[in-house]
């Protein structure tokens, strides 16, 4: 799905229907309101991370963090099936290996495939049919298991050279869910405790 924030257009990674949350490149961020190709309000930026170097190279053991999670308004319709009809899926045991076999979706070029070419630090670059263009940005990276499901492995970050890259999806989610229990802590220690005479 296209989503555009002030002047950000970018593509949707995943959504997590349980939680109606969406998620997309920390790159993309804007000042809050996230709108599709329409200009519907669909949710809100909550939070995100975004390191990205500037430069058209990086090191492969640098550090990347490019993610932005998204409230989805509850008038919203949610689901989580790709545009081919797949439903994209989250396994922890389906990692980047090189050499893998792996699909991007952008809402530019559409979907292309090729394969892994390396694992670095928290991301990894493709090559061999995986094409992008400004806008694909934050596009899902999966994988075709053999019992029929796409499951997320890297969400779309920008070319390095020239290989597109993507963060690696769980250590994004590990990223994710470390904000979620500290943002949790910031709001328990905020909170009065029981007993406690109301603030002054």
């Amino acid at each position: 799905m296209e989503i555009r924030q002030d002047t950000n257009k970018c593509t949707l990674a995943y959504v997590d229907v349980a939680t109606r949350t969406g998620y997309t490149a920390g790159h993309c961020r804007g000042s809050g309101s996230v709108g599709d190709k329409d200009g519907n309000v669909v949710g809100r930026q909550t939070v995100f991370r975004d390191n990205t170097p500037d430069g058209a190279t990086v090191s492969t053991d640098h550090d990347i963090s490019d993610w932005e999670a998204i409230a989805l308004a509850p008038d919203v319709q949610i689901n989580d099936v790709l545009p081919s009809g797949r439903s994209l899926s989250f396994d922890p045991a389906i990692v980047p290996q090189q050499g893998q076999r792996v699909c991007h979706f952008g809402v530019v070029t559409g979907e292309s495939c090729g394969t892994v070419e390396a694992v670095n630090n928290g991301w990894f670059t493709m090559a061999n049919g995986v094409v992008s263009q400004k806008g694909d940005s934050g596009g899902p990276v999966y994988v075709l298991t053999d019992d029929g499901r796409a499951v997320i492995i890297g969400m779309f970050n920008s070319t390095w050279g020239q290989y597109p890259a993507a963060v690696t999806w769980s250590k994004t989610d590990q990223q994710i869910r470390e904000e979620v229990i500290s943002a949790s802590a910031g709001i328990a220690s905020a909170a009065p405790a029981p007993g406690a005479p109301p603030p002054a």
